[in-house]
């Protein structure tokens, strides 16, 4: 306003328009700061309001929720800035927000209920409940418990590429983990895993009959008076919901759609408010019990909250040599905060992003909601909250955050510098991009369709689509078209497309899904033609091959071929009497046609040689 003070009107125009300017940059700056909530009664929280205002203009944030409680009551439940930036609606304590994988906690409390009921021992083995679920090798079949579930101890990194690109049913997720190799013994090292949670839905749903929703809406949304909770704020009508949002390299703040999460719900489904949230912490802080009723059993409390799995070293910094040891315990993580043991789970979904934390011996708890993407901003409140309600020194932890975002890009650009040097540039791949286009498939990951547009390829998955950069011979470098996930100029993921020996493109190989994870290689499935079974009683009968004889048969209307000493083998016919073995890569059958319209010899195709066989009279 000082600016605009220099002016020196000449006229009652100049005066006119003098005072338009100052009406309109005010209103414009009242549009651009986030709206003020009320400022918290308590007076340890006092400045609460001001600090959340600064770190939103900071972070590029849109709005956060936050509530605090102590001593079994609420101390406080609001919100500051917006629920939706584009409409200027603010937050306030009835927001709803997504929690992500805050969720977890309450899936495994479901299994601490049923515990508590007789009828599940977190030390039974998985199968025990779930007879017909298969891991990838018999060992963990016959070992795993139901609590390595719930501390990240199967040994099975995340593949949550899996769920993520292509979402599916609950059910069909499930089948999905007979095929991920695991990374690790069982029991030997903590690695993050999203499905094992789903694993625990399951055994609930199993054990009770009901849904993973409705159990949790009956043994906590109920009883701690969760009425606006729900598992998907994109259905139906919710009086405040939150929209979530991304900030891009340019510090725009952007919308970013929901992720409809329902296949893996037990993971991270759960929208909540920051005054519905309380109550869940209300309980966890007061050793399981809400308004004198316990909602969480006293023995699953201690054991969720008990050191089950170590984390990582958890060693103090010189920053911070009052916060140090990194554990999990049965959907939390553990740690030693500033002489206060600390419980808490994170939880990150599209546009959206949480902190739940209590603190036992203080019984102290802390929720903060943010509807930004990867946000920082749920552990820097959380911080500053817990330093204000527990009495410590003030520490800055947001210049803390500041300058590790600082050495963090400035080791993502030392890095891709350092890789600039592997791209091969001038080469070309060895096939057509028309020829790289097709359905490839992973039993574990789906389907990944690749397609030409124009003059590039793209790549299509049931929740994104990817353009596919030429990077050197047979590989691209695939870069997410999704709001929010800018890669920059280099992705980390690669495609490389595999030639077989007849010299097909037969399989592509997904690179850089994510650390602990051996390259994910997707076959490619023969693009089926329409073959009548008119058409294929032409080829039926038997074949003699060095001394055997091969038979060609129909099964309905798939031709089979069965040679002496193997299993029947399905075909897929891909066009000029060519059928290819579906269960044999590299393996196909091409017929030879004689005069009468009727096969005369069959070629075997296969990786070591094409060898013939004439049919039998």
């Amino acid at each position: 306003m000082k600016n605009i003070a220099l002016i020196t009107p000449t006229g009652s125009a100049s005066l006119a328009r003098l005072l338009f300017q100052i009406l309109t940059l005010a209103f414009a700056l009242t549009l651009a700061l986030p709206l003020r909530a009320q400022a918290p009664s308590e007076p340890r929280l006092a400045g609460l309001d001001t600090l959340a205002q600064r770190l939103l203009a900071e972070w590029q944030a849109p709005g956060v929720g936050i509530a605090v409680v102590e001593k079994g009551k609420l101390v406080y439940a609001g919100g500051f800035g917006y629920r939706d930036y584009e409409g200027q609606k603010p937050v306030t304590g009835q927001t709803l927000f997504a929690i992500g994988s805050s969720t977890k906690a309450f899936t495994s409390a479901l299994l601490g209920k049923l515990q508590a009921e007789g009828k599940l021992d977190f030390d039974k083995k998985v199968r025990d409940y779930l007879p017909g679920f298969r891991f990838y090798n018999n060992d963990l079949d016959r070992l795993t418990t139901v609590r390595d579930l719930t501390c990240h101890r199967t040994g099975l990194p995340r593949h949550d590429f899996s769920w993520y690109l292509n979402p599916t049913t609950r059910d069909s997720l499930l089948l999905r983990i007979q095929h991920f190799e695991p990374s690790a013994e069982l029991r030997e090292k903590w690695q993050y895993n999203n499905f094992m949670f789903l694993l625990q839905g399951a055994i609930a749903e199993e054990i009770t009959g009901k849904s993973w929703e409705d159990n949790i809406r009956e043994h906590f949304f109920q009883p701690l008076g969760m009425k606006a909770s729900n598992f998907a704020l994109w259905k139906g009508k919710h009086a405040e919901p939150a929209l979530g949002y991304y900030t891009d390299k340019d510090k725009a703040i952007k919308p970013m759609p929901y992720y409809e999460i329902d296949g893996m719900g037990p993971a991270g489904s759960i929208f909540s408010s920051p005054a519905e949230m309380a109550n869940w912490a209300l309980a966890w802080a007061n050793g399981g019990k809400f308004e004198g009723q316990e909602i969480i059993p006293a023995g699953y409390w201690r054991e969720a909250i008990s050191s089950q799995m170590a984390v990582g070293a958890g060693l103090p910094s010189p920053e911070n040599p009052d916060a140090f040891l990194s554990n999990y315990g049965m959907g939390w993580f553990l740690t030693s905060y500033r002489g206060h043991y600390r419980v808490e789970h994170g939880g990150n979904i599209d546009g959206f992003s949480a902190s739940v934390a209590f603190f036992p011996t203080d019984s102290l708890g802390i929720v903060v909601l943010a509807n930004q993407n990867g946000s920082r901003l749920p552990g820097l409140l959380r911080n500053h909250i817990a330093d204000w309600m527990l009495g410590l020194p003030a520490r800055d932890w947001h210049g803390q955050a500041k300058a590790a975002a600082t050495k963090a890009e400035a080791a993502e650009e030392e890095a891709k510098a350092a890789k600039a040097d592997e791209r091969k540039k001038g080469t070309r791949p060895t096939h057509l991009l028309a020829e790289l286009a097709g359905n490839y498939e992973h039993p574990g990951y789906g389907s990944l369709l690749l397609f030409v547009r124009n003059d590039s390829l793209f790549a299509r998955t049931g929740a994104l689509d990817m353009w596919a950069e030429h990077y050197h011979y047979n590989v691209f470098m695939p870069r997410p078209l999704k709001d929010g996930f800018d890669v920059g100029d280099d992705s980390p993921f690669r495609f490389h497309f595999n030639v077989g020996l007849q010299g097909d493109i037969e399989s592509l190989t997904f690179a850089g899904i994510e650390a602990g994870i051996e390259d994910i290689k997707f076959k490619r499935q023969a693009t089926k033609v329409a073959v009548s079974k008119e058409e294929l009683e032409a080829y039926l009968g038997e074949y003699e091959l060095a001394g055997m004889t091969a038979k060609v048969y129909l099964r309905s209307e798939t031709l089979m071929v069965f040679v002496p000493g193997q299993p029947d083998y399905e075909t897929v016919p891909i066009g000029a009497h060519q059928f290819k073995l579906k269960a044999l890569d590299g393996f196909s059958v091409r017929f030879e046609m004689g005069p009468d319209g009727k096969a005369a010899a069959v070629f075997f195709v296969q990786p070591n040689g094409t060898f013939r066989a004439a049919k039998k009279e």
